[in-house]
């Protein structure tokens, strides 16, 4: 266990000294005081040189030198230092971590002191914290462990997900469901934001743009596509001259029966002007009679086969003058509020389906999934994605994913997309997605035909090149290969609480060089380093401890040798220029590690299997190094040990019949030369 203790603040300082006496191995309480307006201020005393956690940040991932405050903030596109899913929970390269128990909005400060003011609640009382002493892994298990376990989600959630805005008439939808099939580029999710009346978001539209909603999602379960519907947490404001007569019987009747989030003087609170949908109205979902009239119409939506919701927006509490049918004020409900929301949300689908939310705060993990709201296409603003993936990870929030090649904007070079396409691949959610045609950027886009969609065949479209979309069905294709181990690191995490998308700190707590790179990711045992400089055909990479593999053939340049070399085993704690190209990125995989693929008849990364998530092609065990062990298990109750060491392979069936090749060091190992054992 890494708590070392809960420290309850309303306590008097000498009865928290008490407490904590022999306790301190790593820091020190150097005061407490309790300002006239109610804030508490507290001093640590902690020398560190990285500070990591504090929810989704899209700055930087160690957080050492800056002052964060925990709000939850709407911001489109460059996010700087908000964020959509704060969590006042940060842990240090020194073994010790701290976790805030409130929802009131808190300030840290990560100097030579570490300096945390917190409010009072609306029962002005100090929330506890909770203090930690271990490794990042220690630490990231017990604090999971008091918020809660990361909800395990669906494998089919680990296909590639296609999304764009203008998708708005069935006929549409399954069109691009057409496409990529036809261009043989494996999707097993679509999300749908334009699919509802745009007035309840309950309703599909009513003027035949869907013709037949249960059999489109019956038609596009029958090929292997899940759907996701849009949501947003309001009782919408038309615009001036528009009505709606079934939404103004929904407003006429939540102002009645007091289903809404009220100003402290008891009238309806409304969004402010200047914000997204303002003038609207917010459900309050901690009345259960709210959350029973709100779900109740859209019950049938899950009836029909729906899939799951996108949970957009809930940043929509702006001021501590609010109160709730549960008591809480706005103290808490500009935090709380994005949390009830998705919390209510996840209740209603139950643990088959999904939800792909923006906000969230404390305990985000139970609510799976976050997706990183919204970016312009811009190089910059894909180095500030994979900070925000890295840091949500190390906040406990493992199931993360971003908009391939940005959101908003002119549409991404072809350079950057195909970046951002390879770098996907080995993030927890790989979607692609689209601002309206209309949007907020819709006076610079570069697509003269009007269509923004980032679809891998509409970009190669757009820049006239088809063997872009040969080269990003490649890796489409590897996603779909690379199920079987992404799905088995998904149920470790939500075992655990170690990220999917893992920042080479919680790997390597000791090694000073890692601390501050924020270009390089651990997925299991594979080391990713994604391309996000223009123009680069390869990279500089510190590769930690030990020896890595190259996942495909690769040019090193090895300054100890002075020399090139292709394909060869690299020693750790060593830089390396790595030349790859511009169809793949660099990625290793550790000495001593396997993993497992579903592969194509040909046995090879990229080949196709479709995007079926309930049966293999081809179960395949990559095993790489001089030994090692390897324990498989699925969701379809294959379970095997794997073990190799100088030459010898040995395999335990624990339960399952899969038949499987095994590959060790690139030798292709057949069953009649293993030593099988009975489970």
């Amino acid at each position: 266990m890494a708590v070392i203790y809960k420290w309850d603040l309303n306590l008097g300082i000498e009865e928290i000294e008490a407490q904590i006496a022999g306790k301190k191995e790593c820091f020190t309480v150097l005061s407490m005081q309790t300002k006239d307006s109610g804030e508490c201020h507290i001093e640590i005393a902690h020398d560190c040189k990285a500070v990591y956690g504090m929810g989704e940040r899209f700055n930087l991932v160690n957080q050492k030198g800056l002052e964060i405050e925990t709000e939850v903030v709407e911001k489109f596109c460059n996010q700087g230092s908000v964020s959509y899913c704060p969590v006042p929970f940060f842990f240090t390269d020194k073994q010790f971590g701290v976790f805030v128990d409130t929802l009131a909005v808190t300030r840290f400060k990560f100097e030579n002191k570490i300096k945390i003011d917190i409010k009072k609640d609306s029962n002005k009382k100090l929330p506890c914290i909770y203090f930690f002493k271990g490794s990042p892994t220690e630490i990231l298990a017990d604090f999971t462990e008091i918020t809660g376990k990361p909800a395990l989600i669906p494998k089919w959630c680990f296909t590639p997900w296609m999304s764009a805005n203008r998708w708005n008439t069935q006929e549409e939808a399954l069109q691009q469901a057409r496409l990529a099939k036809k261009y043989g580029i494996p999707h097993g999710v679509m999300v749908l934001e334009a699919w509802s009346d745009e007035a309840t978001f309950y309703r599909f539209n009513e003027h035949g743009e869907w013709q037949n909603p249960e059999e489109f999602v019956q038609i596009l379960k029958s090929m292997g596509i899940h759907l996701i519907l849009w949501q947003i947490p309001v009782l919408k404001k038309m615009e001036q001259g528009e009505n709606h007569d079934i939404l103004d019987l929904d407003w006429e009747y939540a102002i009645r029966k007091n289903l809404c989030i009220k100003n402290t003087d008891g009238t309806v609170y409304r969004i402010p002007e200047g914000h997204w949908f303002a003038g609207s109205l917010l459900p309050d979902f901690t009345n259960p009679e709210t959350i029973e009239w709100w779900f109740g119409k859209r019950d049938y939506l899950l009836a029909m086969g729906v899939s799951g919701f996108k949970t957009d927006g809930g940043e929509f509490v702006l001021t501590d003058d609010v109160t709730a049918f549960n008591g809480m004020t706005g103290i808490e409900l500009r935090n709380y509020y994005a949390k009830s929301y998705v919390k209510a949300y996840t209740e209603f689908v139950g643990k088959d389906r999904v939800l792909f939310s923006r906000a969230g705060y404390t305990g985000q993990q139970n609510y799976p999934i976050q997706w990183a709201g919204d970016q312009i296409s811009s190089w910059e603003e894909f180095r500030h994605v994979i900070i925000a993936g890295l840091s949500a990870g190390l906040s406990g929030i493992p199931f993360w994913g971003f908009d391939i090649g940005g959101f908003a904007g002119e549409m991404p070079t072809k350079e950057l997309y195909e970046r951002a396409v390879q770098c996907a691949v080995f993030a927890p959610i790989m979607q692609w997605h689209s601002e309206p045609v209309g949007g907020q950027f819709s006076e610079v886009l570069a697509v003269t035909w009007g269509v923004n969609d980032r679809s891998p065949w509409n970009v190669s479209k757009m820049y006239g090149d088809e063997q872009l979309l040969k080269r990003l069905r490649f890796h489409f294709n590897l996603r779909m290969n690379l199920l079987p181990y992404l799905y088995q690191q998904a149920v470790i995490s939500s075992k655990t609480g170690t990220p999917m998308m893992k920042h080479l700190a919680v790997e390597y707590p000791e090694d000073e060089r890692v601390y501050d790179v924020v270009d390089c990711f651990m997925l299991g045992e594979l080391l990713i380093a994604p391309i996000m400089e223009e123009g680069q055909s390869g990279r500089n990479v510190y590769l930690p401890d030990g020896e890595w593999n190259c996942l495909w053939p690769l040019r090193v340049w090895n300054e100890e040798l002075g020399e090139w070399t292709e394909g060869e085993v690299l020693r750790g704690r060593r830089d390396y220029f790595v030349n790859c190209g511009s169809d793949r990125i660099p990625v290793f995989i550790r000495s001593g590690s396997c993993i497992a693929l579903n592969l194509g008849a040909t046995l090879e990364l990229g080949s196709f299997v479709g995007n079926r998530t309930d049966k293999y092609v081809q179960l395949t065990f990559w095993a790489v190094g001089e030994r090692g062990r390897y324990h498989f298990f699925d969701d379809m109750d294959n379970e095997l040990i794997i073990s190799w060491e100088k030459g010898k392979n040995e395999v335990e069936r624990l339960s399952g019949e899969e038949k499987f090749v095994l590959f060790s060091n690139g030798q292709r190992i057949f069953d009649t030369e293993m030593t099988w054992q009975k489970g």
